[in-house]
This record gives structure tokens, C-alpha cells and sequence, in this order.
């Protein structure tokens, strides 16, 4: 009697996949790798006398889906989401529309279809939630690196499956159109809108029922049955597996007891995702992987460089200090369990060739593997990083963190609000025309230029000119308007963390709040011009859209670099005054414990310096006798010295080759953690 195919099958897999979970584990490797390994084992493409039924095996993997999905929902709850903040949420927008872009600009230079490029840059879009959590609980990373990690990987889960439901919508064709595009976004919202209203009056108030029975084997059968329902719904109407069990999961988190609910899913779902896993192996062609190598060595680049960049300079736009900024990038430089699913979805639909799931599959293993590395190296790097910034930009990046510290804790004023508020809608409504008519313009463009010409009598390549000229001049007042209301917005801003002096009086805040000004318009512009960029990209010729908003940015740098000067000259004339008030209370013998007073008359006399903090070494001080590059108190804490005062020495901006000495004051600025940072490092624990 032959056992059945199903049994043989799953015990094949299951037995193999334990093996070699178990050889990953004493090579300290990710099991992940170990179920990988176990598919390739399994499958077609390895010749080993072992092939399970690959129909069998896809099945399970969909139950896998699934369960992993509606796990990751249990972890997202709305008011989770809330307390991520606008921060995360930048981060991860400006992250994930810079990569579709570096995706898809790399599909088309490889000669692949325009949808087969855009699955490509999703794919490398999203990093992976389970290797970061892994590599951060093994390295023990803490402190706001988590918090900015967690926040954007929370945001691109939601990215993640906005792209899910967009790629298998426009996946039966090859080709985007204005229209799909559109309806595709329409029905998309209508969908999940109806979804969550209907699930938020329905699925936390039976899950409460159900946990009120405390019954742990019916609350999982319940939670289960759930996902897998929202899963059918959601096929129904045309979207993936993925999306449906997503929602339940953040549906069933509203009850209350997510944690619980997880604890009792957690061995279901990973013995499905164990079998995903293994179905993802079975799809990996070495020969493909060969064949297409070059693919897989730029994707991987791509990866590690774009997101590093992408992450780094957002993350730092937004407030955060460099070194947090470098080390977040560093640590969400790697693709995973989403990228796999993405490329799934192509595979099966048809929308892209057998290549690229298994590049997706040799990217993300590498990825992986050099994610504890960019972590531990994240803290020499961003150290480098600071010792190679020139002057300004060094002054600019200890005081930037400030002003957003400042920007945040400012007095709320309903008519300044009400004015933020209205430049941030007409921002966005440029934004939305200018999409509207690239796109417009590219969808029409055959029949308009034919029309064109039949009226001129033009040759077909005037009237591409013509009507390119045309639509270009269309939409160039709302290009120009994106540039000038994001500049009017970050004059807003800067005015609450650095207000205008009287009509009377000398603007002695003019340097820092210029800079201000510029960076705040430089993020904005990058914020909207990127994924401007990402969605109109596969609608124009390569790079065009890029072009502009660079040449944009180019012209901004110089602005900005100009404003970094001006600063520096600013911040200087401010430590010369802190040095000369120093030292006259140190010549009339007022006490260490009374030097704040003459700093605190540094904010009426050069704003913009952020809370500055006099700070008196010593001998028992650990950094006495060190040089301030041997300390790296900057990129440690991203504090900055202002000023040295050694009894009748005066030094102004110190160099990285002073010596600290006993008896110094040193003049310490940042933000409030940043100070409290570089104290305890200053003074040590000795001081209590």
C-alpha cells in the first residue's frame, strides 16, 4: 500500500527541514537559511533523490502566508501606529519610494519589463522585521535605535502591503495605464475601508467573547479560522492572501490581549512558515542564480548602499542624531519574508519570468548575512563619518538636533497651526497635479501627438516636442509651487523654534534660522519629490523625472552649504561670548554651580545655540589628559563643545587635538539627551 502523496509529502519536508534547521543552528547561522537549504534539497533544480510534490508544498506554503501574515497584523494596532509618530512614518515613506525607484531604474536597465522592474523594486523595498528582532535581541541594541527601527519597519509593514495589493491588481498586464493606476488606488481604499469598518465593529468584540471563556484551544481556533476567512474575502475581491490575513490580525490586536493570542498562534504558525520557507527553496534555480549573478550582485548593493543612504539621511532630517541616523540605516539594510512574498505573487501571476524570484531568494540570504556586521560596524562608521564632515557641517548637525527638539516642545498656537497646516494641504494638492499630469501626459502622448501633427502638419518628432512643451508648462507652475510652499512651510517652522526680533531691533537669529529654513525645505522637497519620482517613473523616460528633482537638490546643497557657513560664523561669535562671560565670572570668583547664569544670557544674545550647559572638570575626570578626537564626545552623544575656558585661555570652537585638562569649562550644547549624555561622560559616575 503507497502512502498517501500528502502525507509523503509533508513528512519529507518537515523531516528534511528539520535536519537541516538543526546543521544551521550549529553553524550559528539563521534557521531561516536552514529551511531554504531543505528546499533546494527537495526540489526539481538539485539533483538529490529526494522531490517532494512541489503542488503539495505550495498549498501548505499559502497556509503559511497566512498565518505569518495575520502574526505580524497581532502586532499592529492603531494606536500603536499613533505613538509611532510622524517621524517613523517619514522615514520609512522617503526609504521605501527612494528603493521602488533604485528597483525599478535597475529592472529597466537590465532590459526587464516595466512591471517586472517595478515587483523589483518592491522586492528590495522592505526590510525584514525577524532578522533586525533577532540580530538587535543578539547584540543587545537598545535606546532610541530600537525606536526608530521598530517605528519604520511598523510603517513599511504598511507599505509593504499597499505595494502587495497594488502588484496584484496590475498584474494582468504588462503595461501601467493612468486609468488602472487609478482604479487601482480607488478600489484599493474602498476596500480596505469597508474591511476596517466592518472588522473594528465586529472581530474585537467576538475575540473579547471568545477570550472570556478562557478556553486557550478555542481562542486559537477562533483567531485562526479568522485570518483564514479575511483571507478568502480579500481573494475574493481580487487582492492577495497576504492583505486579508494582515487585517485580521490588526482587527483581532484591537481585543486587547495581542500577546496572548500571538503565544497560542506562535506553534501553528511556525510550522506553516517553516513549509513556506521551504517553498521558497524549492523555487531556487541555482542555474538561474548563475546565469543572472551580475542581477544579483547590483540588487545587492543597491540593498545595502540605498538603504544605508536612504534611512541615514532621512532618519537625521527628521531629528535624529547622525550617529542614530547611520546605525538605523546600517540596520534595515536587508530584504526578507516580504520580498519573498511580493516575488511569489509575481511568479504565480505571471507577471514576471522564473529569474527573479530566486535573485530575490540570493539577495535577501546575503543581506542577511551582513546585517549583524553593518550593525556592529554602525558605531565606527558613523564615528568616521563625523571626524571627515568639515567644520560647518559638524556645527549644523550638533545644532539641527535642537532646534527639532525645539520644534517639537513649542507652546501650540491654533493661528500658526492653522497657517502649517494650510501650506502642508496646498503642498500636497501640487503634488497630486504634478502626478496627474506626468502621468497624464505619458498615457495620452501617442494619441495626442498624432492629433498634433494632423493639425500642424508637424512631423512626428516636432509634435512630440510640442506637445512635451506643453505639458511641461502645464504642470511647471505646480512644480515651481512644490519649491515655494516648501520653502513658506519651513519658514513656519523655523519661526517657532526662532522667532523674528522686533522691527527696531538687529535679527541676531538670522544665521541659524536661514539654515534652519534651507534643511527644513531640503526635506520637505526630498520627502515629496522622491516618491513623485517612484510613482511617475514607470511612466516617463528613464532618469528625466530624476534629473529635476536632483538639479533641485543640487541647487538647495549650494544654499544649504552657504547657510552651514553662515552658521559656523554664528556659532563662533556665540563661544567667543560664552568664553568671555566665563572667564569674567571666573576673574570676580563666582562658583562653578553659578556659571549657568551667564550662559543662560547667551539665548537673548546669539539664539540658535540650542540650551548650552557650562561643564567644570577635574582630576578625577575620566576624559582629563585625553584629546576631544580620543573622547569622540560629538559622535558618542552628539553633543558639541562650544567652548573651552582654562583660567585666562580662551578657546572657541576647540579642535579635535585639544587636550582637556583639569580645572577646564567646557561650554556643552545639543539636545537635552544629548547634554545629559555628555555630562555623564565629561564628569563620570565618580561624581555622583
Amino acid at each position: 500500500m503507497h502512502p498517501p502523496e500528502f502525507l509523503n509529502t509533508l513528512a519529507m519536508v518537515l523531516c528534511v527541514a528539520a535536519v537541516a534547521t538543526v546543521v544551521f543552528q550549529r553553524l550559528h547561522q539563521p534557521v531561516v537559511f536552514g529551511y531554504l537549504a531543505a528546499g533546494m534539497i527537495v526540489g526539481p533544480h538539485v539533483q538529490v533523490p529526494l522531490v517532494a510534490d512541489r503542488e503539495t508544498v505550495e498549498q501548505l506554503a499559502e497556509l503559511g502566508v497566512i498565518l505569518l501574515m495575520f502574526s505580524l497584523g497581532l502586532e499592529f494596532t492603531f494606536s500603536k501606529l499613533a505613538s509611532v509618530g510622524p517621524t517613523a512614518a517619514l522615514v520609512a515613506v522617503a526609504q521605501s519610494s527612494f528603493m521602488v525607484w533604485l528597483g525599478y531604474t535597475a529592472g529597466r536597465l537590465f532590459g526587464w519589463t516595466s512591471l517586472e522592474s517595478l515587483y523589483a523594486g518592491a522586492i528590495i523595498a522592505i526590510s525584514s522585521t525577524t532578522i533586525i528582532v533577532k540580530a538587535f535581541e543578539e547584540q543587545r541594541v537598545t535606546g532610541r535605535l530600537v525606536e526608530i527601527v521598530v517605528g519604520v519597519l511598523l510603517l513599511e509593514d504598511l507599505v509593504a502591503i499597499f505595494l502587495l495589493a497594488l502588484l496584484t491588481t496590475v498584474s494582468s498586464g504588462e503595461e501601467l495605464t493612468l486609468a488602472e493606476f487609478g482604479w487601482t488606488a480607488a478600489r484599493l481604499t474602498a476596500f480596505l475601508a469597508a474591511l476596517v469598518s466592518i472588522g473594528m465593529l465586529t472581530v474585537p468584540r467576538l475575540m473579547r467573547a471568545v477570550l472570556r471563556l478562557n478556553r486557550p484551544e478555542t481562542t486559537l481556533i477562533a483567531a485562526v479560522g479568522l485570518a483564514f476567512a479575511f483571507a478568502l474575502v480579500a481573494i475574493a475581491f481580487d487582492y492577495s492572501v497576504a492583505l486579508g490575513a494582515f487585517l485580521a490580525g490588526t482587527l483581532v490586536a484591537e481585543s486587547g490581549q495581542p500577546k496572548r493570542i500571538e503565544q497560542l498562534v506562535a506553534p501553528v504558525r511556525d510550522l506553516f512558515a517553516a513549509v513556506f520557507f521551504v517553498a521558497v527553496g524549492m523555487m531556487i534555480d541555482p542555474a538561474l542564480i548563475a546565469e543572472h549573478w551580475v542581477a544579483v550582485v547590483v540588487f545587492t548593493v543597491l540593498v545595502i548602499v540605498g538603504k544605508v543612504l536612504g534611512v541615514s539621511t532621512s532618519a537625521f532630517l527628521t531629528g535624529y542624531d547622525p550617529r542614530t541616523a547611520v546605525q538605523a540605516g546600517m540596520s534595515l539594510a536587508q530584504i526578507g519574508e516580504f520580498s519573498f512574498i511580493i516575488a511569489g505573487i509575481g511568479l504565480s501571476t505571471g507577471a514576471t519570468r522564473d529569474f527573479l524570484y530566486p535573485v530575490a531568494v540570493a539577495v535577501s540570504a546575503i543581506t542577511t548575512l551582513t546585517t549583524p556586521w553593518l550593525i556592529r560596524a554602525s558605531d565606527p562608521l558613523a564615528r568616521l563619518i563625523d571626524r571627515k564632515l568639515p567644520r560647518p557641517l559638524q556645527t549644523f548637525a550638533a545644532l539641527y538636533g535642537s532646534w527639532i527638539e525645539q520644534l517639537r516642545l513649542a507652546p501650540d498656537d491654533h493661528s500658526e497651526r492653522a497657517q502649517i497646516r494650510r501650506r502642508i494641504r496646498v503642498l500636497l494638492a501640487d503634488f497630486v497635479i504634478v502626478v496627474a499630469v506626468v502621468i497624464g501626459a505619458s498615457v495620452a502622448a501617442p494619441r495626442l501627438t498624432a492629433w498634433v501633427s494632423g493639425w500642424t502638419g508637424l512631423d512626428r518628432w516636432a509634435s512630440v516636442l510640442v506637445w512635451l512643451a506643453s505639458a511641461a508648462a502645464l504642470s511647471a507652475p505646480f512644480a515651481v509651487g512644490i519649491v515655494r510652499n516648501a520653502q513658506g512651510l519651513g519658514q513656519a517652522l523655523a519661526l517657532r523654534v526662532l522667532p523674528r526680533a522686533a522691527a527696531d531691533k538687529l535679527d541676531l537669529g538670522l544665521a541659524p534660522r536661514r539654515a534652519l529654513v534651507v534643511t527644513l525645505q531640503l526635506a520637505i522637497i526630498l520627502l515629496l519629490g522622491v516618491p513623485l519620482v517612484a510613482i511617475t517613473q514607470p511612466f516617463v523616460p528613464p532618469f528625466e523625472g530624476a534629473a529635476i528633482v536632483a538639479l533641485v537638490l543640487v541647487g538647495l546643497g549650494v544654499n544649504f552649504w552657504r547657510s552651514a557657513a553662515n552658521l559656523q560664523g554664528h556659532a563662533r561669535a556665540g563661544a567667543q561670548t560664552i568664553v568671555e562671560l566665563l572667564a569674567s565670572q571666573a576673574s570676580a570668583g563666582v562658583t562653578t554651580g553659578d556659571d549657568g547664569q551667564a550662559i543662560e544670557q547667551l539665548h537673548h544674545m546669539f539664539p540658535g545655540l540650542g540650551d548650552p550647559i557650562p561643564v567644570t572638570l577635574d582630576e578625577r575626570s575620566p576624559v582629563v589628559g585625553k584629546t576631544l578626537r580620543e573622547i569622540n564626545l560629538r559622535s558618542l552623544t552628539s553633543a558639541t563643545i562650544l567652548a573651552i575656558t582654562r583660567g585666562s585661555r580662551q578657546i572657541v570652537v576647540p579642535s579635535g587635538r585639544e587636550r582637556l585638562e583639569p580645572g577646564d569649562v567646557l561650554a556643552v550644547a545639543g539636545t537635552h539627551q544629548a547634554i545629559a549624555a555628555a555630562r555623564a561622560m565629561l564628569v563620570g559616575s565618580n561624581h555622583g
